[in-house]
């Protein structure tokens, strides 16, 4: 019987809420990491938007930053009526010539990851606002053009409350934890049979 190629599961950015700041960091260095190549100052002179792809969120005490947590399953691949929504090269990509503004990817996500937003500025004479689905595409294009190992938001957490991991090294690194845990409490346990 053949062996099956394992199908490499997604990677993930990885936050961890007691070390995060809630500074914000993460969001800004997203924005200009998409920004077309501006950098903060020449995209505020030349009144150009700049949008993160990650929100900081805090609720009862935490902060971290929320974004694609591209899903195995991903709902959002499943609704997609052009398929610009896709699972590819180990996380969740939208093809953004493909997509046509829908929302449906915004309904689905269960995480609030995705937006649809005009790029394009617009004059009075347009009929639509050429809505694109956008949502944390762990840098692909940037770190390619920077030579960088990892998204813009590792990058610039002064915290290194962000990494982007792979989810089999988390996996292990969670087991060892809990094995340490477990070894740690029994070693006060003596039981006698």
């Amino acid at each position: 019987m053949m062996s099956q190629a394992k199908i490499k599961e997604n990677v993930i950015i990885y936050a961890e809420p007691d070390r995060c700041l809630g500074c914000h960091s993460c969001e800004l260095a997203c924005a200009v990491a998409h920004g077309d190549g501006h950098d903060i100052i020449s995209a505020v002179t030349a009144h150009l938007p700049l949008h993160a792809r990650n929100q900081v969120v805090s609720v009862d005490g935490a902060t971290m930053p929320m974004q694609c947590r591209q899903c195995e399953d991903a709902p959002c691949t499943l609704v997609c009526p052009t398929n610009a929504c896709r699972q590819a090269n180990g996380q969740i990509q939208i093809v953004e010539q493909q997509c046509i503004g829908c929302k449906l990817c915004v309904m689905v996500c269960p995480f609030g990851a995705i937006t649809v937003r005009s790029e394009a500025r617009l004059g009075p004479a347009s009929i639509t606002n050429r809505g694109v689905a956008k949502k944390c595409d762990l840098c692909v294009d940037w770190r390619a053009s920077t030579g960088k190992a990892d998204p813009a938001c590792v990058e610039s957490c002064p915290t290194k409350a962000i990494k982007m991991v792979d989810v089999n090294a988390y996996r292990d690194a969670l087991r060892l934890a809990r094995a340490r845990e477990l070894a740690l409490s029994h070693r006060s346990v003596r039981i006698s049979l």
